[in-house]
């Protein structure tokens, strides 16, 4: 596991939704509402409505999560591996935030980050972090 970067730890926090990337034979990408990143730096989705995803990861575990600010035109693009989690500790915080809009917490998406890339425009735009 990558420790990240506090520019990207703060471009996580501030975001309001996050873009989850998976594949099996074709790619899939979905805004991603509630999560949070752990103690360890591994971000946490929490699934309401994953159906497709939760079946790509449980193909190919490989994953990127695409975080920017529109204003600023910083971005990251970070990719990993990802594990599908029904733990009842993550359901629980899953459905601390879920259940404010009447949804419910299926599991988690556990993402270990692997490598950041830089999105942001300018001469350091596609290099590693």
């Amino acid at each position: 596991m990558n420790k990240l970067d506090e520019n990207v730890k703060k471009l996580l926090n501030e975001s309001k939704a996050w873009i989850m990337s998976t594949m099996d034979t074709t790619p899939n990408a979905v805004p991603i509402l509630f999560k949070k990143m752990d103690n360890e730096d591994n971000l946490i989705l929490f699934d309401v409505f994953m159906k497709k995803s939760i079946e790509n990861i449980k193909k190919n575990s490989q994953i990127a999560i695409t975080i920017y600010n529109d204003e600023t035109l910083e971005g990251y693009q970070l990719k990993g591996t990802a594990t599908y989690s029904i733990d009842s500790k993550l359901l629980e915080e899953g459905n601390s935030i879920t259940s404010k809009i009447n949804l419910t917490t299926k599991g988690a998406v556990i993402v270990n980050v692997k490598e950041t890339f830089i999105l942001t425009p300018g001469p350091n735009n596609g290099h590693i972090l």
